[in-house]
């Protein structure tokens, strides 16, 4: 992904709000498994980590990404953007390089 992509993404995150929220247990099979199932009616994602987590969110994206086969959009403090295109028909085109 190149970063004029990564920037038109961000700019889409702005206005969505979190989807999920991961709390002092972290990362669990489950918030991975209900985040796979988001990314069915959504290609982008944004996570708001809790305040009682101790984990490093930057941390928490890569593993979560990694899992879900999604891309790190951005962390900015305890919020993560993730993306993952539809298979077919994706809904957000991104610019060309």
């Amino acid at each position: 992904m190149t970063s004029k992509q990564r920037s038109y993404l961000k700019g889409l995150a702005m206005n969505i709000d979190p989807v999920f929220q991961i709390g002092k247990a972290s990362v669990t099979p489950e918030n991975v498994s209900a985040i796979s199932e988001v990314f069915n009616t959504h290609e982008l994602v944004k996570i708001a980590v809790l305040k009682n987590c101790i984990d490093n969110p930057k941390e928490i994206a890569d593993m979560v990404a990694g899992r879900t086969n999604s891309q790190v959009v951005q962390v900015i403090g305890k919020k993560i953007v993730l993306y993952k295109p539809f298979k077919n028909d994706p809904k957000i085109i991104l610019p060309k390089a």
